[in-house]
C-alpha cells in the first residue's frame, strides 16, 4: 500500500490519541468492570479494537452503517453474555448510537438509535423460563432506553455544528485562496503595466529618432540607383538590399510607435462572432498559407457587447497567427467563445510545440520572443488592447502538447 506523502498509514487512518483513550478505557473497563469472565473480557477487546479502525471502516462505501452495525452486534453480543437485560453493560450501547449521530443524518441518527433501544428491550423476551423482571425495575429499563435518544441528539446536534464550522471554514479558505490569486494577478498586471509604460515612452523615442535617418538613407538608396552605369549590377543590388532593409526596419519602428501610441477605442456594440470570423478570414489568407483547420465554436449565449472591433481582430488575428505558425501540418487550432457571468471569453486553442514554462511569465512582455526572427510585439501589443477593454487575457501551455490563450473581455462598456 502507498504511504501517504505526510505521515505512515498508521497515522493516516488511526490517530495516536485515540488509540490512547480507548486502550485506557476498555483496559478499565476489562479491569475494572462487573463482568471479568474471558467472554466479556474477549468482547471488551473486540470492541475497542473496532472502535480504534473504526475510522478506517468509514472510508469504504457505506462505512458508517457498517460500522453502526458491527458495533451493535458486538455491544448486543456483550449484553446478552452479562446477564441481558440486567447486564450491568447496557451503557455500552452509546458507542454504535454516538457513530450514528456522527456520520448520519438525523434521520438516521432517530432510525439507528430506536434500532438500538429495541435490540435492548429484545432481551426482555429472551428471559430464561423461570426468569422474570421485578416491576420495579421497568422504570430504570425505560430510563435506561430513553438515555440513548437522548446521547444520539446531543451528539448529532455537536457534529452538525462541527461540519457547520467547518464548511464556514472551508468557504473562508476558498475565499482568501480566491483573493490571493486575484491579487497576485493584480500585481502581475500592474508589474507588466509599469514595464509597458517605460518600454512604450523608449520606444517612441527611439522610433521618432529613427524614422528621419531611414527616411535619409532610403531617399539616398533610391538616388544612387538612378545614377548607377547600366552595367554596374553588383552595386545596383546593393542599393535594392539597402532599400528594402529600410522598408523593413521601417515596418519595425511603425510596429513600435502602435505599441507605444494611447489606444483611442471606438466602442460599439458588436458582434463577437463576426470579428473573430474577419480574423480567421485573414489568417486563411496569409501567404504562404497555413496547412491547418480552423474550427469554430461558438456559444449562442454571447450576446453583442461593447468593444473595438477593429483592435479585437487584431487581437484575434495575431493568436490565430502564433497558433497557426506553432502547429504541426493537417492540425487543428480552435476557437471557443462562452459566456462567464458579465464577461465574454474567447478562447484560442492548438495542439502545437507549446511554450516553456520559464516562458510564460515574460510571454506578453514587449520584446520578449521565442522566435528566431520575432520582435516580441504581438502579444505585447495584444495584452494592452485587452487591458484597454478593460478584460485580461491569460496563458496555459505545456512544451510538446499545446497552448490555450483566453481573452475574457466585459459584456458591460469598460470604465475609464
Amino acid at each position: 500500500m502507498e504511504l501517504p506523502a505526510n505521515g505512515t498509514a498508521f497515522t493516516r487512518y488511526i490517530h495516536p490519541q485515540d488509540l490512547i483513550v480507548w486502550v485506557l478505557l476498555f483496559a478499565a473497563v476489562a479491569i475494572l468492570g462487573p463482568d471479568r469472565s474471558s467472554g466479556s473480557i474477549a468482547l471488551l477487546c473486540a470492541l475497542g479494537v473496532f472502535q480504534i479502525v473504526e475510522q478506517r471502516v468509514q472510508t469504504i462505501p457505506h462505512g458508517g452503517v457498517v460500522s453502526y452495525l458491527v458495533k451493535l452486534a458486538l455491544c448486543c453480543m456483550l449484553i446478552d453474555w452479562t446477564g441481558g437485560i440486567a447486564s450491568r453493560y447496557f451503557w455500552v450501547l452509546v458507542l454504535p448510537v454516538i457513530s450514528a449521530a456522527t456520520t448520519m443524518g438525523i434521520v438516521g441518527t432517530a432510525v439507528s438509535t430506536t434500532l438500538a433501544g429495541a435490540a435492548f428491550l429484545s432481551f426482555i423476551f429472551r428471559l430464561a423460563p423461570n426468569q422474570e423482571i421485578d416491576p420495579a425495575e421497568f422504570p430504570e429499563v425505560i430510563l435506561r432506553v430513553l438515555f440513548l435518544p437522548v446521547v444520539g441528539y446531543l451528539t448529532h446536534q455537536l457534529a452538525e455544528a462541527n461540519r457547520a464550522a467547518a464548511r464556514k471554514y472551508q468557504a473562508a479558505a476558498e475565499q482568501l485562496a480566491e483573493a490571493n490569486r486575484h491579487l497576485q494577478e493584480a500585481e502581475a498586471a500592474v508589474r507588466r503595466s509599469d514595464r509597458l509604460a517605460a518600454l512604450g515612452q523608449l520606444s517612441a523615442g527611439l522610433a521618432h529618432e529613427l524614422r528621419n535617418p531611414l527616411g535619409t538613407i532610403k531617399a539616398s538608396a533610391e538616388m544612387l540607383a538612378k545614377n548607377l552605369a547600366p552595367g554596374d549590377e553588383v552595386a545596383r543590388e546593393m542599393a535594392g538590399f539597402i532599400s528594402t532593409e529600410v522598408d523593413r526596419t521601417n515596418s519595425l519602428v511603425t510596429r513600435f510607435l502602435d505599441f507605444a501610441r494611447p489606444l483611442k477605442l471606438k466602442l460599439e456594440t458588436t458582434d463577437i462572432s463576426e470579428v473573430i470570423d474577419r480574423a480567421i478570414d485573414q489568417v486563411e489568407r496569409h501567404q504562404p498559407p497555413f496547412d491547418i483547420s480552423i474550427y469554430k465554436n461558438y456559444s449562442p449565449d454571447v450576446r453583442p457587447f461593447p468593444l473595438d472591433g477593429e483592435f479585437i481582430e487584431r487581437v484575434i488575428y495575431n493568436l490565430l497567427l502564433n497558433a497557426a505558425q506553432a502547429s504541426r501540418p493537417r492540425s487543428t487550432v480552435t476557437v471557443k467563445t462562452r459566456q462567464i457571468d458579465d464577461t465574454a471569453e474567447i478562447a484560442v486553442h492548438d495542439v502545437g510545440s507549446g511554450i516553456d514554462a520559464r516562458h510564460l511569465e515574460n510571454i506578453f512582455n514587449p520584446f520578449f520572443s521565442t522566435k528566431r526572427d520575432g520582435v516580441g510585439l504581438g502579444l505585447a501589443i495584444v495584452s494592452k488592447i485587452v487591458d484597454e477593454h478593460g478584460g485580461r487575457i491569460t496563458v496555459e501551455s505545456e512544451a510538446g502538447h499545446g497552448t490555450v490563450f483566453r481573452v475574457y473581455l466585459p459584456m458591460t462598456e469598460p470604465r475609464a
